[in-house]
């Protein structure tokens, strides 16, 4: 017991971040396996078991249609997952390539690339999401996650060159300039793994904001065109949530939600305090 103690107390994350951690892990072990051990199919309807409520058989209950509840929220568990995951890490990548170069080259080309993140953040990101998804009749997974990685991709790129401009003028990337390395050479070395941190920080965050706005556009009926996202479920579950005895039918997908979310604000406040602790003395 002592090595796993010692192991944490290393990471130096503060209690809340732990409390987040094991959020999202839950939520990822959700999505990675919930569909495998999900007692019913998502989509099976049993008619005469509408609105059956919470039993052995059925531990969250039946929707409208006689479908398990708990089944639709595992299986939704995977659709969020994998749109989360995409959009976070592809927006990640994009935003760390073009903020490096930016920052890194400086003149026309910082322009070019500061003139586009400026023109996509003067856009509502959520309305930009929107008009994206509603030109596609039945928006898929793939088309959801183009449509918030359009304008997800400018954070990182904003990090990523505020910490550039501060590490090009750093010694070691100085000596190794000196000595002939290629631009590229030092961008993938000495600049890139320096600013893996913040990076870190900021996909923490965005994992939880991608979350609420999938929920939010599958909740208008933007989204996948399945009925068990997460945002669907709370849609469905909306129209009984003022009848007596049908409350959860709403309340379990909002629940979901904000745990996720809450989950990864707990660890991205953790990560930002530990790796950057100036952040904390100014909060204080």
């Amino acid at each position: 017991m002592s090595k796993p103690r010692n192991a944490l107390a290393k990471l130096g994350l503060s209690p809340s971040a732990y409390v987040g951690a094991v959020m999202l892990l839950v939520f990822v072990l959700a999505g990675l396996f919930g569909p495998l051990v999900a007692p019913y199919s998502p989509v099976e309807m049993i008619l005469e078991q509408s609105f059956a409520s919470p039993s052995v058989q059925h531990w969250l209950g039946t929707d409208q249609h006689g479908r398990d509840a708990l089944s639709q929220l595992l299986h939704g568990a995977r659709v969020a997952l994998i749109i989360s995951a995409s959009v976070v890490f592809l927006c990640a990548f994009v935003g760390v390539v073009l903020g490096v170069i930016s920052g890194y080259f400086g003149g026309i080309v910082d322009e070019i690339i500061m003139r586009v993140v400026d023109i996509l953040m003067a856009f509502p990101g959520i309305l930009l999401n929107i008009a994206i998804v509603a030109t596609v009749a039945r928006p898929g997974v793939g088309v959801l996650i183009l449509a918030l990685a359009i304008n997800g991709w400018v954070g990182y790129a904003r990090v990523a060159r505020g910490q550039v401009l501060t590490l090009r003028e750093r010694d070691y990337v100085m000596a190794a300039q000196c000595i002939g390395a290629s631009s590229w050479l030092i961008m993938r070395r000495h600049i890139i793994p320096n600013l893996l941190s913040p990076i870190m920080v900021q996909m923490t965050f965005g994992f939880g904001s991608v979350i609420l706005v999938e929920a939010s556009l599958s909740f208008l009926g933007l989204g996948p065109q399945v009925d068990y996202t997460w945002g669907a479920l709370l849609d469905q579950g909306t129209t009984f949530m003022w009848k007596p005895g049908y409350e959860y039918f709403a309340i379990i997908p909002g629940a979901a939600i904000m745990t996720v979310v809450l989950g990864a604000n707990l660890l991205g406040d953790g990560l930002r305090d530990r790796f950057d602790p100036r952040h904390k003395g100014r909060e204080s």
